[in-house]
């Protein structure tokens, strides 16, 4: 029978073939998410000798073929025999799954590598993999294919015996992963952060792939306190000093480092053993606990708060807020199938301790900065009140309209979320369009008059105040900020749909930092998207072609001919195109181009420092940001 289900349709998989049969489980995707992840594997594991103090160096090389070296002068791989495996401890590190000197047996205290698995997933996704240890004065050489040794670990040639070290190089399957292509910007965010977490470790970073070689260099002296002020680099700090404090309890070490700016959105990232932790968990917890507690206490001794105040909310103190919360503790252990949330309850005492003491000493010693703190905080406790009463009279209005939707807004008659979509669209001439040209059962236009408020210079009283961003709430019905539900999203896809120009790129931006900052989730879990209308279309002969780039618009040309039959129009607007091009171009399922927002939790703080560059109030920072991307720019409207 076909579909026989007995004992011999039950497979084992030996060795890494569950990596290559399943390699979403192990690196998250085969995407380009899950490609530059196998670079922070091998990575991550030159960081955990540089924790254990033994490696202060750590080059990675995107060499000519797209293949990776990372070279480390750690102690070397151990490469003697693991008398459990009969076998050399190298090629058990690199064949088997969760074996390393992550387990107990001595080999590290703290390690970001949580599973053991790195080395031997690398290698089971590699076309190719080599690994050169310099250990006991002898250079150890093994190569494999697929996941599989091609001979014994071998001795090339003798070393210094103070010369130690790994050097591993590989190439990607690309029978696995979609792309095999390394972006130098995505691992030189994600090296920058691992060099702020891990005191005065230098990382170094090649492309051999470009003429001129394109490098840099990260090493902090100062650590988080560094990362902090990275973090502020766009905005204005409120106080000169960076606050930091570090200790251990309970076998825990906590590091903590923070400043306040004049901005209103806080920026906090927590790590555990030099890992992100987006979801947070019990040490961000304890850190949010210190936080409040410390400055009310301050705040009632010193007469700023008086009796018949209400304590400041955390939300309050926190505004403005940049900080890094990083502890470094034995046996993590986490929440979720993710891993993205600590569960350790001895974290949060940990930390809450350690920061109450040194914060408490801290604000004593330095009342000017303390009183600059809490009237910037009270000002938000007032505002937060202004937004609440909004926020209210928005909700009773709700109630007595029966929930009703904005006036403006066209929208589908599908009762089913999953299969909705609305677009936000730019002006009411092309809203009038894109009406026109929709498919009413499943899409939703909402237009949207002129720019929308530019949220990252404003607090939360002034956002519900503005007409177009409660149109928006309203129409997606998720609530925003703390308020926020996800369940209760009306449409699957919201499709921000602007004019391909300046203007248009601008409310798109805004548009973004309003999600971003206040409907988060919205972005994390895939349902925000960008349209793409053509830029250009091309007639001839009664014939009709519609190109999105330059290059789209030259194959057509090389293919049609170009004569003087040819007429192009390059569009600027999408009120240029009628409701049926429209529909053809830009709306339809089966022909548009929409591109997905994607969020990347590893890069959390890089994706804030930019949002605040480009729509903060300092503008040196957006001008070296200009100066710096202005190479990238194409179709620029003059």
């Amino acid at each position: 029978m076909a579909n026989e289900y007995g004992a011999d349709q039950i497979q084992i998989l030996e060795g890494l073939e569950a990596v290559r049969k399943r390699p979403g489980m192990y690196i998250g995707s085969t995407s380009s998410r899950g490609l530059h992840h196998l670079v922070y594997e091998i990575v991550d594991n030159a960081v955990d000798e540089a924790l254990a103090g033994y490696c202060d160096i750590i080059d990675v090389f995107i060499n000519e073929d797209n293949s990776i070296t990372v070279m480390d002068n750690g102690r070397g791989i151990p490469v003697g025999i693991n008398h459990k495996a009969g076998k050399s401890a190298l090629e058990v590190v690199f064949t088997v799954l969760h074996a390393g000197g992550k387990f107990g047996g001595g080999g590290y205290k703290v390690s970001g590598g949580l599973h053991g698995v790195g080395a031997s997933v690398v290698n089971a996704l590699s076309k190719h993999l080599e690994v050169r240890v310099k250990r006991d004065g002898k250079i150890h050489f093994q190569e494999y294919e697929l996941g599989k040794p091609l001979a014994e670990v071998k001795i090339e040639g003798d070393c210094d015996p103070d010369d130690t070290g790994t050097k591993i190089t590989f190439v990607p399957d690309g029978d696995i992963f979609e792309d095999t292509v390394f972006d130098f910007e995505t691992l030189r965010t994600r090296f920058r952060e691992m060099a702020f977490l891990t005191k005065n470790l230098r990382i170094r970073l090649k492309d051999l792939r470009t003429d001129p070689v394109q490098e840099c260099d990260y090493c902090y002296e100062g650590g988080i306190k560094e990362f902090v002020a990275y973090i502020n680099e766009s905005k204005q700090p409120l106080y000169e000093d960076v606050f930091y404090c570090e200790g251990v309890k309970d076998n825990v070490k906590v590091e903590v480092a923070l400043q306040h700016n004049d901005s209103y959105t806080e920026s906090t990232y927590s790590f555990v053993n030099n890992i992100t932790t987006p979801e947070g968990g019990t040490h961000l917890e304890g850190f949010r606990r210190a936080l409040t507690k410390t400055f009310n206490d301050y705040a009632r001794n010193a007469k700023l708060l008086k009796d018949s105040d209400d304590n400041l909310s955390g939300e309050d103190i926190r505004e403005g807020l940049a900080a890094i919360v990083s502890v470094k503790i034995e046996e993590p252990q986490f929440e979720g199938q993710t891993k993205q949330k600590l569960g350790n309850s001895e974290a949060r005492g940990a930390v809450d301790s350690i920061l109450c003491e040194s914060l408490e000493v801290y604000l004593e010693q330095n009342p000017a900065t303390a009183k600059v703190i809490l009237e910037k905080s009270i000002l938000a406790q007032r505002a937060r009140d202004a937004a609440r009463k909004a926020r209210d009279l928005t909700r009773r209005k709700s109630a007595l309209d029966g929930l009703s939707l904005p006036g403006k807004l066209a929208d589908c008659s599908n009762n089913d979320p999953k299969k909705c979509e609305i677009y936000l669209v730019e002006g009411d001439s092309a809203g009038g369009s894109a009406k026109t040209a929709r498919s009413r059962d499943t899409q939703a236009i909402l237009p949207l008059r002129g720019k929308i408020l530019n949220v990252e210079k404003a607090r939360l009283d002034r956002i519900y105040a503005n007409e177009e961003i409660k149109s928006m709430i309203t129409a997606f019905g998720t609530g925003i900020h703390d308020d926020f539900d996800i369940t209760k999203l009306r449409y699957d896809k919201i499709i921000i749909m602007t004019d391909a120009d300046v203007d248009g790129a601008h409310i798109a931006t805004l548009l973004l930092t309003f999600l971003y900052r206040f409907m988060p989730e919205l972005i994390k879990q895939g349902h925000v998207y960008l349209a793409t209308p053509p830029l250009y279309k091309l007639e001839k002969n009664k014939k009709v072609w519609y190109a999105y780039s330059d290059e789209q618009l030259d194959k057509i040309l090389r293919d049609v001919g170009r004569d003087q039959n040819n007429k192009i129009q390059r569009y600027k607007g999408l009120g240029e195109m009628d409701a049926s091009q429209l529909w053809e171009t830009t709306m339809d399922p089966e022909h548009r181009i929409l591109k997905k927002v994607i969020y990347n939790e590893e890069t959390g703080a890089t994706i804030d420092k930019t949002f605040t560059t480009l729509m903060g109030d300092q503008v040196e920072p957006r001008r070296a940001f200009i100066e710096e991307n202005a190479k990238y720019v194409t179709n620029l409207d003059i």
